[in-house]
This record gives structure tokens, C-alpha cells and sequence, in this order.
């Protein structure tokens, strides 16, 4: 398994492995079911500071990531992580998050974060099982203060050694 950079020409599949309103609304933000068509033209965004992969098996993709880079506050998250519903529960959702994860360290940056919604536990617990923790509750109320919705953030302490460990 291997990341691969992401071609728009995919996008039309990663979209339909969003399965219900409420994963299409994890993915993008949008409660409509199925991924709202308008969409597919203009996502994913095109921007120099992110960097989308798919996560490919012998060539048939399984997974999607991005990357989003900010240089300013010397950060990197990981979004828009999703794993085609045919491979979940599989452990391919902690391999993506490990790949996604090494490629974020090598950009240097002092800090790698994710969010999630708080009831998602399966990508909570894939998340925690590679390394990330929980930030404090103080910080996690700053942080979504300006957000449309609540999100449980997560820091991968980068100290503690790469992605491969964990």
C-alpha cells in the first residue's frame, strides 16, 4: 500500500464512499446525500498549501488524505481523511493515517494536528491508536471557537518518535 498524489479524475470515487448524509458531512462539511454534485467540479480546492493523496492497493484505490500546510504557525493537519467502505475495519484506516502522518513530519513542521467530530469513534480510536492525543480542554474551546461545528482536536507529540513506531 502507498500514497499516490491525488487526480481529480478520482474524485467522483472518493466522493461516493461517503454512504450516508452524515459522512458526507464529515468529509466536506455538507449534510446532502449523496455527495452533492456541484461539488465534484470544485473539489477538492485546488491550493499550493494542500497536498492530497490516495491511498492506493495494487493500484485500486482505498483510502484518501490531505495534508494542509501552514507556514505561518508552523503546523501541518491532517483532513479529509476516508477510507472506502469495502476495506473499513480492516486496518487500513490506521496504515492511511500512518502514511499521511510520515509525509506530514517531513514538512518540518513544529506541530501536527487533526480534528474529528467527537462521536466518531472509529476514526477516534484509529487516530489515538497511531500516536495522536487529545489536546486540553481549554485549548480544544479556543480552537472551535471559530469553527461552524465542535471538534475534538488531536497533536501527535512529535517527539516521541515516527509514525512507524505507534
Amino acid at each position: 500500500m502507498e500514497l499516490r498524489s491525488f487526480e481529480m479524475r478520482y474524485a467522483a470515487v472518493v466522493a461516493g464512499w461517503a454512504t450516508s448524509a452524515h459522512e458526507v458531512s464529515l468529509l466536506c462539511g455538507r449534510e446532502e446525500f449523496p455527495f452533492p454534485a456541484e461539488l465534484l467540479g470544485s473539489w477538492p480546492k485546488v491550493a499550493d498549501d494542500i497536498v492530497r493523496y490516495l491511498f492506493v492497493d495494487g493500484g485500486t484505490p482505498i483510502g484518501y488524505g490531505e495534508l494542509w500546510l501552514d507556514d505561518e504557525e508552523d503546523e501541518v493537519e491532517l483532513a479529509r481523511i476516508i477510507v472506502a467502505p469495502e476495506h473499513r475495519g480492516r486496518g487500513h484506516g490506521s496504515r492511511l493515517v500512518r502514511a499521511l502522518l510520515a509525509e506530514a513530519l517531513k514538512a518540518g513542521h513544529a506541530n501536527v494536528f487533526l480534528r474529528v467530530r467527537p462521536g466518531n469513534e472509529p476514526a477516534i480510536r484509529t487516530y489515538e491508536r497511531v500516536g495522536f492525543e487529545r489536546v486540553g480542554a481549554a485549548l480544544e474551546a479556543e480552537w472551535n471557537g471559530p469553527q461552524p461545528v465542535a471538534y475534538a482536536w488531536y497533536r501527535f507529540p512529535i517527539g516521541s518518535g515516527s509514525a512507524d513506531d505507534h
